[in-house]
């Protein structure tokens, strides 16, 4: 028997549709995901916590969910919103559906609803809070808690691991340090490929202590909420500046930025990408890129700082990468692996390499 269930805007629109996932109340930041596929790392990617995402593309949950693949040990999805939700799989790799990962893990979905007409509201109102609940909660109640929420400050405690623990390659050529500000698995993988061992380690993780590690480089990770909430990394990150190269991807790169003195915004909504085109200013190339960001640096305040720009997003001319060659110190907006995704960035982890050698 399907389950009548409804999403409520902070605007007080209702949008009725069919639970699956989940048979539980969440109240969250709504974001668009345009990727048409990655709904399975969108689940598991930590900087996704305290977030509802909606899929542009309209039919999800068609290859199921293997194991392997996940970005982190347990998914922090806030609850997910699709068009058409498909509950048989056609993978020879799944393990389980994706109604059945959102289950195991508390996070309600709901289905059958104008996806089209949502990502418009978002992309010309701005960001909007939602309540996924049943579809008989009284209209008052619903506004109710939509208004008395408070989203949570502490998303990065919440899923940095709490002590260190290592990933290892064959034949290793450098030590990497990559403090953990919601660490994706991809990243891992892709520099234990480029013939790096890497520590990962707290978020909260001194100076002191990474140097003690002897590192080779530093990787800042990518992560959920708001970079100026991420006061022990900045402070960690200023203290590393100029000692050893350092790499930052997303909310890594947003702390690195504002380590080196630069401000950040929220912007006007949050949104994932999986087909992003940015610029390349150092080589005039476009760039497609996969990318999930709710803050932006204020160009203006890189002018007072060791960074120049060096990628900009080609739709919204915002800074989508910054560099400092003299310090060894760089960043971009976006992912460069890439998974699932374009790859034409993964030369960002060979630079990275080339600064430590």
């Amino acid at each position: 028997m399907e389950l009548m269930r409804k999403a409520v805007l902070e605007n007080g629109m209702e949008f009725v549709g069919t639970g699956f996932g989940a048979h539980k109340d969440s109240i969250n930041e709504l974001v668009f995901c345009t990727g048409v596929v990655g709904y399975q790392e969108v689940l598991t990617d930590p900087a996704c916590a305290g977030l509802t995402m909606l899929m542009t593309y309209p039919w999800i949950g068609n290859y199921g969910i293997t194991n392997e693949d996940d970005e982190s040990r347990s998914p922090v999805l806030g609850g997910l919103i699709v068009r058409e939700y498909n509950d048989t799989p056609s993978n020879f790799r799944y393990t389980k559906t994706l109604s059945e990962a959102l289950e195991e893990n508390g996070i309600p979905g709901l289905s059958g609803v104008d996806t089209r007409q949502l990502t418009r509201i978002i992309r010309t109102e701005g960001s909007q809070k939602v309540l996924i609940t049943d579809a008989a909660t009284p209209h008052e109640e619903a506004m109710q808690r939509l208004c008395a929420y408070t989203a949570p400050t502490d998303l990065i405690a919440s899923v940095s691991c709490r002590k260190r623990w290592y990933s290892r390659t064959s034949n290793p050529r450098f030590n990497v340090v990559a403090i953990d500000c919601g660490l994706k698995m991809t990243v891992i993988q892709t520099l234990n490929r480029f013939g790096c061992n890497v520590t990962v380690v707290p978020y909260n993780t001194s100076a002191e202590d990474i140097l003690a590690a002897k590192p080779d480089g530093v990787f800042i990770s990518n992560g959920p909420g708001s970079p100026q909430a991420a006061v022990a990394v900045i402070d960690t990150v200023a203290a590393l500046i100029g000692k050893m190269p350092l790499f930052g991807v997303g909310l890594g790169f947003q702390i690195l930025c504002c380590a080196c003195g630069a401000k950040t915004y929220k912007t006007a909504f949050a949104y994932s990408s999986g087909n992003h085109p940015v610029k390349n200013l150092l080589t005039n190339k476009i760039e497609i890129v996969s990318q999930s960001h709710h803050f932006g640096i204020d160009a203006a305040s890189l002018a007072n700082t060791c960074l120049s720009v060096t990628h900009i997003d080609l739709l919204t001319k915002d800074v989508e990468g910054a560099a400092c060659p003299e310090k060894k110190v760089f960043g971009v907006q976006f992912h460069p692996e890439g998974a699932p995704g374009p790859q034409d960035s993964t030369y960002l982890y060979e630079q990275f390499i080339g600064m430590m050698a």
